[in-house]
């Protein structure tokens, strides 16, 4: 378990977006302060966790400045400008403009993949820093791009890991799993995910018998898509896709009561969101979720999400962390280059190491050439009860994992 001293170091080293009279670069360095875009969903379908993003973001610049700023720029504080991308993806380009002209040194952003590659490609023509928060596609990141970093696991480590996980759980459970059928949402978030998982499902000897695509809006009803997932006779029924549309498939496979060991979601949005066992029911009892996840056992965690409650009167889910170690990885970089100019920033967060990650990750964030992060880590985590509970691997866990994994019928 980490300890909170450890964090106020990783505190101070994050601390403080800012600039000041003496940076060399390009945030708001007449006023002290250095300004960082963020852009997430805060309307719309999405507005819900995308508020959440932009509030995380907005308590790591409150806690860095208040533990002194940016030490490297004389104090400087940070300054949060917060973009809509309303969930469309032109939106959010036409944002990272706004928010680049504006003079943000960096951006964090933005949840969702479509949205994420148009800003990446933004923020490279501006040659300014882009930390992705949350976004899955590989696409995002194989474009040569300089200036674009991810915090999360990709789509093929996702879908990879993904794989592998639920083979050790049949296999630790004495129920070997030969079978999935696969529902995900269209366009490159679910696309990406399956497709890394089904040549890695192969691997482990799991054949995907069926692969089911739903819409990404106007989606309002999960029984269609879910019986012809359960006509395919498989083991388990995995699923990737957003909050709105996994409580609705968690409650049609509730429903109509397949046959199977289980519901398994990859890079699934609901299943591992504190509010979902109770927007749910008994139809997200025993759901398991294969994703990123915030360190349940962390005590700097712990406290972050505590104040963030007390602040904005909502839990603080996992990608609202992202959002609060993204701006730390830039205030990192600021710290590190001693300077605001978006270049040189960028440079920095290229060989940085943050060594008290807030998610259950392996090791230190550090970015690959590509700007991935090296060390990114998927765990598997299980509704019981009123709360979802870490479960897989072992080193992990809050809770014994239950399989076969059925919800209550």
């Amino acid at each position: 378990m980490k300890k909170i001293a450890s964090v106020m170091t990783a505190l101070v080293v994050a601390g403080g977006l800012a600039a000041c009279s003496g940076s060399d670069g390009g945030g708001s360095s007449e006023s002290g302060t250095v300004t960082i875009g963020s852009i997430h969903p805060t309307s719309g379908a999405l507005a819900g966790v995308g508020g959440l993003m932009d509030d995380g973001a907005k308590l790591a610049v409150d806690d860095i400045n208040a533990a002194g700023g940016i030490k490297a720029l004389d104090g400087a504080k940070l300054k949060l400008s917060s973009g809509d991308s309303q969930g469309k993806a032109e939106v959010g380009q036409s944002e990272a403009q706004r928010l680049i002209a504006d003079g943000a040194v960096a951006l964090v952003g933005t949840y969702q993949s479509d949205v994420t590659q148009n800003v990446a490609a933004v923020a490279e023509r501006g040659r300014v820093p882009f930390v992705i928060d949350v976004a899955v596609d590989d696409k995002i990141l194989q474009q040569g791009y300089k200036y674009a970093f991810r915090v999360q696991p990709d789509a093929t480590s996702m879908g990879t890991s993904g794989a592998q996980s639920l083979a050790k759980i049949g296999q630790d459970s004495g129920t070997p799993i030969t079978s999935v059928a696969y529902l995900h949402i269209e366009g490159a978030f679910g696309d990406s995910v399956f497709k890394a998982f089904e040549a890695e499902a192969a691997a482990q000897g799991i054949t995907s018998v069926k692969e089911i695509t739903y819409p990404a809006t106007n989606f309002s009803d999960a029984t269609t898509q879910v019986r012809e997932a359960a006509a395919a006779k498989p083991d388990v029924i995995v699923a990737t896709g957003y909050y709105p549309d996994g409580v609705l498939i968690a409650k049609a496979v509730s429903e109509l009561k397949p046959d199977i060991q289980g519901l398994y979601g990859i890079a699934n949005g609901a299943f591992d969101d504190g509010s979902f066992p109770a927007a749910s029911g008994e139809s997200g009892q025993n759901v398991l979720s294969a994703n990123y996840h915030y360190d349940a056992n962390d005590e700097r965690v712990a406290d972050i999400r505590t104040r963030f409650e007390a602040k904005y009167g909502k839990p603080m889910e996992t990608a609202s962390i992202l959002s609060y170690q993204a701006v730390e990885v830039v205030a990192a970089g600021l710290e590190k280059s001693g300077s605001d100019d978006p270049e040189k920033l960028r440079e920095a967060i290229a060989g940085i190491s943050i060594d008290d990650p807030l998610l259950a990750f392996d090791g230190p964030i550090t970015f690959d050439e590509r700007g991935q992060n090296e060390n990114a880590t998927v765990i598997v985590m299980q509704v019981q009860g009123d709360n979802v509970e870490q479960v897989f691997p072992q080193e992990f866990s809050t809770k014994d994992l239950v399989f076969p994994a059925t919800a209550a019928r």
